[in-house]
Order: structure tokens, then C-alpha cells, then sequence
């Protein structure tokens, strides 16, 4: 197989302008020409994983389908390509220096001096070679986290500069940088991004193409100046204004025919671009008129005065691509779950169409979630439980339906009365050991459901895989009682030994399901995940009930 071609995405002087986005677009635009392509993301912490870190600081853990836990923008490549990305695509600094101690201890570079470049660059360029050959990329689109200038990155531009000097024809850079429009001023500044040109220079990169991230395009005479000061053709600076949709950034990548020029760059066949289903996705995303009120209880999302709601990015996703699929127009409603806990009066629940309770870990806000859950079940709003979402509407089921006014997982209290939510055996363990980073039920494993169930009804089959991220079970003991008392379960592992959904009858409930597993990292943009359009129909279905009671 010839080399491959590699570009890098590299962020400007400010965090948080779309680095993830940028190059899953990227990626999507060049797949729009029949290349095949992959993403690498690369993050400059000691962590190994992101499986450790507090949703609020680093926001989502993204799963891959061989278990890896992740940092967000993995799944923003697999919702963008519509393909799997693997754990090979993945790194951090801790993975990297943690894989060349290994080598060297095991005597794998023959006696020499091993020093931190070239060996750590090395293993870098490396990893990425890999992640391109495991699925015979033409293109690897590989995204550094944080911003130039930042000593964390160093070693991670040094391995993009050796890659070049090794394969100048095959390596592009691209700069993502933030153009300020101050409210004082009132002009667009280019000194942020010629800083950031700067810094890249001194590491011995130049960009290629500069991604000009602002509130509104940016004007020629700011290309004018960005091309001068930074050595590029304005022809290389692309606009990348403000969206309320990410989805049109890769059709406003193509206005500035982006892919076009990468591809010559290269020297790479130019083929016809084929962006027909991602312009009807847009288009219907546009389109849509009929609002559906989602409500969300969570505890991610407030950090002090703000709402950072990247800590559920996948599940938001998946229900606004449900929502697209039936032509309507998603409102995410943010219920905070400790809100919930001291008071018996739930509110913002009632004027909800559907309800989510997504995953998370802790005792804090949980009492809340149940009591939402407890009225979603009581007042027939449509439901879906996930992870711990699925756990806690169990507990609730237990304490309210069979009586068990004791029931609860022993995540929270290990001597509980009625442990609904129990440890996994294997997980049990390792938690006696402190074995906690990469030591979850992680990654993909199959499900079998149940004839006539909701469930099946929905994923028009009985043979299903999903992807989990869990150390707690539903406790088997309990099982009878429940399903006397109505729960149906659903949905088992094939050897029947773990609960993988719960749900009620369609005739109990217009829709109560609460699952395992993480169905949010399967749905993608044109393939919207089974249980997520079952909810929005669902929801919508209620509205329209509420809408013909008051005319």
C-alpha cells in the first residue's frame, strides 16, 4: 500500500473554537470525493484515558466499539464519517511515554539512550501510521487538543514536523483560529491568529490553510492582511463563521471549495463531490417546524453561572437526529436533577413531551432523577433510561410498584436493604483493588430481545449490539418480583444472566424504556438510533394529544 496523506489540525490561541468540528468536517468533505478517510485524536494529558476525568471539566467519555474510553471528538468523527473509529486512533501523552517506558524496559531499543525526541515523537507518528493501515486510510485527519504555544503540545508538533520532513508531499497543516470582533471596536482583529502563525513558525510549522472562526464571515481585507503577515494565499484562508447547526460546516467548507484545494495539494484525483444526503440532512434540519419540548435531567451541565452541556454531547445529538427524521424541531430542556431532591414538587416535568435520564455515576442528584422518573411513569410522558437511567428507573419501579421501600443500588449504599442495582461480579474485583481507569464493562456486547417487545418493535429484530460503560447490574434476584408486578424485561445478554433493557407494556405505558447500555454512541446524523426515534415519535404523539384536548 502506497503512503498515505496526512493532515493535521492544529488549534489557534483560544480554546473551544470547533477544533473536533472542523476536522470531522474536513474529514466528511474529502469522504464527499470517494477518498477513504480516517481521524486520529491526539490529547496532551498524562491520562491514559478520558475514562477518569469529571464530565464537567472535560465533558463527555466517548466509547468506542472495542472499549475505549475517549475523549468527545471520537464520536464527532463517527457521527460526521458515519464509520467506527478504534482505540488505535486514540492517544494521549500518558499512552505514548507509558508505551515507550514499556519498550525500553523490555529491552526493545537494543541498549540505546532513549530520550524524549526522537523517541517520543517517533512512537507519535507511529501510532498514526497504525490508525491509518488498520483501515487503509488515504487521508488521516489527525487533531491536536489544546492551542499553540502550550508546552503540553510540543512533543506532538515535533512529530507533525518530522512526519513532514520525512513525507513532504504528504503532510498538510491547518490552523483553526479564532478572529475576534470586540463589541467596543467593532472591527474584526487578525493579531490573535498572526500570534498564533508565530508560535506555529517557531516550532518549525507552517500552515498550509487558516480556518477563520468568527461570528460572521471574515471580509477580504482581513484575508488581505491574515495572507500577508502569516505567508499564505488568501485563497488558503477559509471562512468558518458562527452556525447554529454544526452540520453545514462541511457545505460551508465547499463554498471555498476546501476539498478541492487540499486534494491538489496533494496531488490527489479530484473526483465529483457527492454531498447530496448530507444536503437533505441540512436541509430538513432548516425545514423543520413543529417544536418537541426534550427534557434532560442531569447533573453535567451547570459550572457556575454557565451551561456547558458537552457532558451529554452524544445523547443531545442522538435526539435531535430523531427529531430531524420526523420533521420536527428539537428543544432540549435542561432539568437539573438536584433541583429535585429535597422537594416534592417536580416542576418543568409537565410541560416536557418526552424525558431523558442519561448516564452518570455518584450519589449526588440521584434521588432527584428517580423522582422525575417516578412522575414521567405516573403521568405517561415517554421515557428513556440510560445506563444509570435504566438502574434508577428500576429502584423507582421497586419503591413505588412493589413496595420496596429499601430498594437501591449499592454504588450508593453497599448494605442497601433491597440491592435492586448491585456490582458486577468481576468489577468487585477490582474495586478491592483500586482498579478503576479502563476496568469497565466497556465496548460492544450483543443483546437478545424478547418477541412483542417494544423494544424489538423498534429495532425490527432480536439480535442487537450496543456499547456499555458500567460496573453495576440489575440484581437477578429481584427479577420475578419486578415482572410480577409488571416490568417487562426486555431485552438479556445471550446467556440471560444480565438485564439489558427494562420497559413497560405499550399498554401501560405509551413508552418506558430504560437500557444498559449507551444506544447515543451508535446514532448517526442519516441513521438516527432506533430508541431515540421511538421517543420522539412518542413524544410527538403526546403533544398532539395535548394540542387537540385544548382545542
Amino acid at each position: 500500500m502506497p503512503e498515505g496523506k496526512y493532515i493535521f489540525v492544529i488549534g489557534g490561541v483560544m480554546s473551544g473554537v470547533g477544533k473536533g468540528i472542523a476536522s470531522a468536517s474536513i474529514g466528511k468533505i474529502l469522504q464527499a470525493r470517494g477518498w477513504k478517510v480516517t481521524a486520529v485524536k491526539i490529547d496532551p494529558y498524562i491520562n491514559l484515558d478520558a475514562g477518569t476525568m469529571n464530565p464537567l471539566e472535560h465533558g463527555e467519555v466517548f466509547v468506542t466499539d472495542d472499549g475505549d474510553e475517549t475523549d468527545q471528538d471520537i464520536g464527532n468523527y463517527e457521527r460526521f464519517l458515519d464509520t467506527n473509529i478504534y482505540r488505535s486512533n486514540y492517544m494521549t501523552t500518558g499512552r505514548v511515554y507509558q508505551a515507550v517506558i514499556e519498550r525500553e524496559r523490555n529491552l526493545e531499543y537494543g541498549g540505546k539512550c532513549v530520550e524524549v525526541v526522537p523517541h517520543i515523537p517517533l512512537e507519535v507518528i507511529s501510532r498514526i501510521k497504525k490508525a491509518a493501515q488498520l483501515i487503509q486510510a488515504d487521508i488521516t485527519i489527525i487533531e491536536i487538543g489544546g492551542t499553540v504555544g502550550e508546552y503540553q503540545n510540543i512533543l506532538f508538533l515535533e512529530a507533525a514536523r518530522m512526519l513532514k520532513l520525512s513525507q513532504p508531499q504528504d503532510v498538510l497543516f491547518v490552523l483553526v483560529s479564532y478572529l475576534p470582533v470586540p463589541a467596543k471596536i467593532g472591527e474584526m482583529k487578525t493579531k490573535p491568529t498572526q500570534t498564533a502563525v508565530k508560535m506555529l513558525n517557531s516550532a518549525g510549522l507552517q500552515p498550509d490553510f487558516i480556518l477563520g472562526r468568527a461570528d460572521r464571515p471574515i471580509d477580504e481585507p482581513r484575508k488581505e492582511k491574515i495572507a500577508l503577515f502569516c505567508n499564505v494565499h488568501k485563497e488558503e484562508i477559509i471562512s468558518a463563521p458562527d452556525t447554529d447547526i454544526v452540520y453545514e460546516i462541511p457545505i460551508n467548507f465547499e463554498k471555498d471549495n476546501l476539498s478541492e484545494k487540499i486534494l491538489k495539494k496533494f496531488n490527489l484525483e479530484i473526483k465529483p463531490i457527492n454531498l447530496a444526503d448530507w444536503q437533505t440532512l441540512v436541509a430538513k434540519i432548516n425545514n423543520a417546524q413543529t417544536g418537541i419540548k426534550i427534557g434532560i435531567v442531569g447533573k453535567y451541565f451547570e459550572t457556575g453561572d454557565f451551561i456547558l452541556p458537552d457532558a451529554y454531547i452524544s445523547v443531545i445529538e442522538s435526539l435531535k437526529y430523531a427529531a430531524w427524521h420526523w420533521g420536527i424541531k428539537p428543544q432540549i430542556h435542561w432539568l437539573n436533577s438536584d433541583a429535585y431532591e429535597d422537594s416534592q414538587r417536580i416542576t418543568g416535568l409537565a410541560d416536557c413531551d418526552c424525558l431523558v435520564v442519561p448516564g452518570g455515576f455518584g450519589s449526588r442528584g440521584i434521588e432527584g432523577k428517580i423522582a422525575a422518573i417516578k412522575y414521567a411513569r405516573e403521568n405517561k410522558i415517554p421515557f428513556l433510561g440510560l445506563c444509570y437511567g435504566m438502574q434508577l428507573a428500576s429502584i423507582e419501579f421497586a419503591r413505588h410498584v412493589c413496595g420496596l421501600s429499601g430498594a437501591q443500588t449499592t454504588e450508593i449504599q453497599p448494605t442497601a436493604e433491597d440491592p435492586i442495582i448491585h456490582v458486577m461480579e468481576e468489577q468487585a474485583e477490582k474495586l478491592a483493588k483500586n482498579q478503576y481507569g479502563n476496568t469497565m464493562r466497556l465496548g460492544e456486547y450483543p443483546c437478545v430481545l424478547k418477541p412483542g417487545s417494544v423494544v424489538a418493535g423498534l429495532y425490527g429484530q432480536l439480535e442487537i449490539t450496543e456499547r456499555h460503560r458500567h460496573r453495576y447490574e440489575f440484581n437477578n434476584n429481584y427479577r420475578d418480583l419486578l415482572e410480577e408486578a409488571g416490568l417487562f424485561f426486555s431485552g438479556t445478554s445471550p446467556d440471560d444472566q444480565l438485564v439489558e433493557i427494562i420497559e413497560l407494556p405499550a399498554n401501560i405505558h405509551p413508552f418506558f424504556v430504560g437500557v444498559q447500555f449507551h444506544p447515543e454512541f451508535k446514532s448517526r446524523p442519516l441513521r438516527p438510533h432506533p430508541l431515540f426515534l421511538g421517543l420522539i415519535k412518542a413524544g410527538w404523539a403526546l403533544q398532539k394529544n395535548k394540542n387537540a384536548k385544548i382545542l
